[in-house]
């Protein structure tokens, strides 16, 4: 379940939201409102993507890079770089992590 914030809805307090996995490698940050979500993300260097994400993605790499296979091409993303994947196949990917650890701020649909 996604966190919420009661007092103030305009802020999101991170380092009150309790980490979550779902997967090896990978945790995240949730907050949820509206039918949207904002994520902080991290993936450390030993996660492999399990099958194709076909979820859209908005975000802004804050730390590290990655990289993004899509069905046609391969993207290195850094430090400082925004990400717009469209949902589903069109926009399918996986990811490779290419430093320690990679931390993104996410914005999706839930």
């Amino acid at each position: 379940m996604a966190h919420r914030v009661e007092k103030d809805m305009n802020r999101v307090d991170f380092e009150t939201i309790p980490w979550k996995s779902s997967i090896p490698n990978a945790r995240a940050k949730t907050f949820a409102e509206g039918g949207r979500q904002l994520r902080l993300v991290e993936f450390s260097h030993d996660f492999v993507e399990p099958d194709w994400c076909t979820k859209g993605h908005i975000g802004y790499v804050l730390e590290g890079e990655l990289e993004l296979t899509f069905a046609d091409q391969t993207t290195k993303f850094t430090q400082g770089d925004g990400v717009f994947i469209p949902p589903g196949d069109a926009g399918k990917h996986m990811v490779k992590v290419l430093t320690d650890t990679v931390r993104l701020i996410l914005v999706e649909d839930v």
